[in-house]
């Protein structure tokens, strides 16, 4: 909040403020269960609960008395601190109810039958708060009688209220009956709908304005508050409401007070409002080893051949997810959103793996969904979880129980491009606000997470017949395949997806991936058929292969490189794991064997030519 600027009640407030001498009846829904930013005195802005800052609010409008109603605690009158509560409760007795202990027994037979009195009784102007009011009722649908009753009286009640003057000034008042409820459509629709004599009222989340006037109060008892500057708690106070959006009054209050039990300084508020959504102390983005990261490319290479520029462009993403450079006002977004795009087989789901054991030293933080899965219209609720009333409701999403359980986590997206629109908008959210809502209403936060989306768009295109045809081909230069690879995907998000807006949020994070060219295929295959044979150790046996049958096998496995590494790995396994396998079963090997593999004899079936040497005798 500016300096000169002055601080407005909450837009519910100026309008209940507005209508009050127009309406008799007011239902209130939304964040009512919240606390409310309330100025209590020029410039001295505080939260209060809603009751509170409703009473408040009536009170400055020149209602006298206030009582509220809840099913549990019946009625009672609302009073300021230090207030004489007698006069309220004479007006409970005047309504003909019997206080004991300054509070009526609960009851809905009880609130119906004072309504009628309440909008009668003469004298000043009386305000009736009916909390919980959503608890009176156990299905829209389908009334009890008692329920219906209490309903039709108060619509009834609405059309014969009528104003009077009261005051000094004489304004017009209303005995007002206020209803306060979760959702609007707790309470029947006849009662609410086309009624010109009721005001819905909606209860908006606290907007900036509100977090901002809370903040500074908020931090105040911090370590470190009352040493710094203003400069320095102004920065605080800004990146508390950045961290916060979307929050409620409580959780900031929640926040400030983990803050003060944990010992949090004021310039590190952002800490604790990451612990107060995921709930873990530890964060792993700061033990990651940083001599790690910086040998990292050698230790990717391993695993994924070729892609030099792919493995630098991930490894920046990374080092800003860990430095936080570039971070900005981000409030709850991803540590970081990658979008890897390329032909089959280049190494795309394997660098998402390598990355996970390199960050967090362990694989198992790897959590994938593959997008083919999920192509049916439906197929988010498979994600966050079905909505109240079907089938599956209690048992949460897919995607939002992950991340509650690992909120440090690479999240992969496999094959995105087969995944139905209707997801998009789930994606934006995580990318976004780094929040999703699940179908239980549970907040799941992403602000520890590295996204990964991989696709396959762009290697081909949709000529003018409608015909699928390759976009790019392995002949072409990598400078021509990732210009052509961007420009379908970007066709792709703003005409056949129409979600342009996915595309700006993920912006220079497409890493394209190059084919696998034949010095590469090379190192692929030297690998597999080292890692291949090694294997065999652990069976205690020994297998060695001729410069002839190696080149025979290096002939089929690299004939074709349009699916990649993938491709030669299928070829190996039908050119020498599996004849390996077979000749080793029937020449019945036994640990300790040694053997050599003179030759390959390709057909039909491959077959190998398998000498035993010799053999250790245990």
């Amino acid at each position: 909040m500016s300096q000169n600027q002055p601080y407005q009640n909450p837009r519910w407030m100026r309008d209940l403020l507005r209508f009050l001498p127009l309406k008799s009846q007011f239902v209130l829904s939304g964040n009512v269960r919240d606390l409310q930013a309330s100025e209590i005195a020029p410039d001295v802005v505080t939260p209060l609960p809603f009751n509170q800052a409703l009473h408040n609010a009536l009170r400055e409008a020149g209602y006298p008395f206030v009582i509220v109603f809840n099913p549990l605690h019946g009625f009672q009158p609302m009073v300021a601190p230090g207030e004489d509560p007698a006069p309220a409760q004479k007006v409970l007795t005047q309504l003909g109810l019997n206080v004991v202990d300054g509070r009526v027994n609960a009851g809905i037979d009880l609130l119906s039958a004072t309504l009628e009195k309440l909008i009668e009784l003469p004298g000043e102007p009386v305000a009736l708060i009916v909390d919980f009011a959503s608890c009176l009722v156990n299905h829209c649908d389908n009334l009890s009688p008692v329920e219906h009753g209490l309903f039709t009286r108060a619509l009834v009640l609405s059309h014969q209220a009528r104003a009077r003057p009261a005051g000094e000034q004489r304004q017009a008042f209303f005995n007002t009956i206020l209803w306060v409820v979760e959702k609007e459509g707790d309470l029947p629709d006849w009662f609410l709908v086309n009624n010109p004599r009721i005001r819905h009222i909606p209860v908006a989340k606290p907007d900036r304005i509100a977090r901002r006037a809370l903040a500074p109060a908020l931090l105040r008892s911090l370590p470190g508050a009352q040493s710094g500057d203003d400069t320095m708690r102004d920065k605080a106070a800004q990146d508390f409401v950045d961290e916060t959006e979307g929050l409620l009054l409580l959780d900031m209050n929640a926040i400030a007070q983990l803050a003060r039990i944990e010992g949090v300084a004021q310039d590190r508020i952002s800490d604790a409002v990451r612990r107060y959504k995921v709930g873990i102390t530890e964060d792993p983005w700061l033990n990651i080893e940083k001599e790690k990261i910086r040998n990292a490319g050698s230790i990717i290479q391993k695993r994924v051949k070729g892609q030099t520029h792919a493995v630098t462009h991930m490894l920046d993403i990374i080092k800003r997810a860990v430095t936080g450079v570039g971070g900005g006002k981000q409030g709850g977004r991803p540590r970081g959103v990658v979008f890897l795009a390329g032909p089959t087989g280049v190494g795309k789901t394997e660098l998402a793996k390598t990355v996970t054991q390199l960050l967090f030293g362990d694989e198992s933080a790897y959590i994938r969904f593959d997008m083919s899965e999920f192509s049916a219209e439906h197929a988010d609720q498979r994600l966050i979880g079905a909505p109240p009333g079907y089938i599956g409701y209690n048992v949460g999403g897919e995607l939002t129980n992950a991340i509650r359980e690992k909120p440090f986590s690479v999240v992969l997206f496999d094959e995105i491009e087969k995944a139905h629109p209707r997801l998009m908008d789930k994606f934006l959210q995580i990318i976004d606000d780094g929040v999703l809502t699940s179908g239980r209403g549970d907040r799941v936060y992403f602000s520890e997470a590295l996204i990964i989306f991989t696709s396959n768009l762009g290697i081909y295109r949709l000529d003018n017949n409608g015909e699928r045809v390759a976009n790019v081909r392995p002949e072409e230069s990598f400078e021509t395949v990732q210009k052509n690879v961007k420009a379908e995907i970007e066709r792709h998000f703003k005409l056949v997806l129409n979600r342009p807006e996915l595309l700006n949020r993920i912006g220079e994070n497409i890493i394209v991936f190059d084919f696998i060219r034949p010095d590469v295929a090379e190192q692929i295959f030297s690998q597999m058929v080292a890692s291949t044979l090694e294997g065999l150790s652990k069976l205690d046996l020994s297998v060695s292969m001729s410069d002839s049958a190696l080149n025979s096998l290096r002939q089929l496995c690299l004939a074709d490189l349009s699916n990649g590494g993938r491709g030669i790995r299928n070829q190996l396994e039908a050119h020498l794991v599996n004849p390996l396998s077979r000749g080793l079963f029937d020449m019945d090997a036994q640990p300790g064997d040694c053997y050599d593999i003179s030759g390959v004899v390709s057909g039909e079936t491959t077959q190998l030519i398998l000498t035993k040497l010799s053999s250790v005798v245990h």
